[in-house]
């Protein structure tokens, strides 16, 4: 078990002399108070030491074992600083590990352990640092609460960390602010690292999804080199210092309302040494001053970032277009029609997938570029709705310029599996006004 910085978690032991080993393993055995998980240690006296388990030995169990276990060995208490772990504990999965310790803790303390409560043990979490945090599922059953705030101590030292919190349900509110509960610790700031990017933010104020790391490691990627770029929904960076460190992006407007993330970005700005190139838009994006400026725009929304697709028309610029970077959740339920983007605000039916690839065409994408994006998405529904959103995007940019655009898909990328049949996907989407005639 290891607690912060790799260094293992010191236990308790029992130290007497090597001819009463046996005699003692065998009583701490029979009381339950062996700890199984780590290996009896031979120290630089001579004497043995025996790891137990601290939550449930009394006093009592001292006095038996001095006065009628073994009469006349010594029987004193120490703490092993660098316990080496048993062989059976080294094969334990860190579930497993998890159940073994909370449930001799709990029964420790008279609670009878029963199928209900680890049933109720979460099976996976999320490690950032020496903060572990716990999904909303678990830990949820009425016996728990007369074990706290203790419990959460076993549990902390279960996963070798110092700091524990529980994930709720995320607030429905514009900023998605995340109800994170800490259960021991005195704050929620912590560091993680990505790609060699340096990451700081609240886990109580701030959502960070280790699921996309793939797309933050592909905009790495992009040939970015000398170019202004929008990002629309910035949060503390996660696809903004990408852009910034790796991809080498001239300049970035990063637009953010949620007032802590904004304080995260900021301070990682600062951290990865890329603040003089970007400028935070604190606020409504709806109602940003910026228009013609961008080479690419961001959109890293989910479920949806339709909302900001007539701004990010508006940012591009306008005699050369660029490239939108589209996020969207889409659903593939095998025999489901899909609900076209913009379908609330038009009236008119939605265009036949015909009529689509009609429109794509005269768009300016020739039919072997789309058979090349066909090639690339894996799902029939993921590209019926790239092309819905292109034949969209194509009349968002004609109404905000007052001329025809051409639209190209470039790529459709995954980046997760958000939902039982919903999956995460990224749209890149090129887009270019179209010369002008005679």
């Amino acid at each position: 078990m290891e607690g912060t910085g790799g260094k293992p978690t010191a236990v308790v032991a029992v130290v007497t002399e090597p001819r009463f080993t046996q005699q003692y393993r065998e009583y701490l055995e029979k009381q339950k108070l062996l700890d199984r998980q780590h290996r009896v240690k031979k120290l630089r006296d001579g004497t043995v030491a025996l790891p137990v388990l601290r939550e449930a030995l009394l006093e009592q169990h001292l006095q038996e074992l001095r006065n009628r276990v073994a009469p006349g060995s010594t029987c004193v208490l120490t703490q092993l600083l660098d316990p080496v772990p048993s062989k059976k504990a080294q094969s334990y999965s860190p579930a497993q590990r998890l159940c073994l310790e909370v449930s001799r803790w709990v029964e420790g303390r008279g609670v009878t352990w029963s199928a209900e409560l680890e049933a109720d043990l979460p099976r996976s979490w999320q490690r950032h640092g020496d903060l572990s945090l716990l999904s909303e599922d678990c830990f949820q059953a009425k016996q728990w609460r007369h074990l706290e705030p203790e419990l959460w101590e076993t549990v902390a030292s279960a996963l070798g960390v110092q700091r524990l919190a529980k994930r709720g349900r995320v607030s429905p509110d514009s900023t998605r602010t995340p109800a994170v509960r800490m259960l021991l610790g005195n704050h929620g700031w912590v560091e993680h690292v990505d790609n060699g990017i340096r990451y700081k933010f609240d886990v109580t104020q701030c959502m960070f999804s280790f699921g996309n790391i793939t797309e933050k490691l592909r905009v790495a990627s992009l040939p970015c080199a000398g170019e202004v770029l929008v990002d629309l929904y910035a949060g503390i960076g996660y696809f903004t210092l990408p852009f910034l460190v790796h991809a080498e992006a001239a300049f970035v407007h990063a637009c953010e309302w949620n007032p802590h993330a904004v304080v995260a970005l900021r301070n990682n700005l600062e951290l990865n040494g890329v603040a003089d190139r970007c400028q935070i838009h604190f606020g409504d994006n709806r109602k940003l001053k910026l228009s013609n400026v961008a080479d690419r725009v961001n959109l890293g929304l989910i479920p949806s970032s339709e909302e900001g697709w007539p701004i990010a028309c508006r940012l591009l610029k306008q005699d050369a277009g660029g490239i939108l970077h589209i996020h969207q959740n889409v659903e593939s339920f095998p025999g489901k029609t899909l609900q076209p983007p913009g379908s609330s605000e038009i009236e008119e039916h939605w265009p036949s997938p015909q009529q689509i690839i009609s429109n794509q065409l005269k768009n300016g994408a020739t039919s072997d570029s789309r058979r090349k994006t066909l090639s690339v998405a894996t799902k029939p529904e993921w590209q019926r709705w790239a092309e819905a959103a292109e034949t969209r995007i194509a009349t968002l940019l004609h109404q905000v310029h007052g001329k025809p655009w051409k639209t190209q898909i470039l790529h459709i990328q995954p980046v997760k599996s958000y939902a039982p049949h919903v999956d995460h996907i990224v749209l890149d989407l090129e887009c270019r006004p179209c010369p002008l005639v005679g």
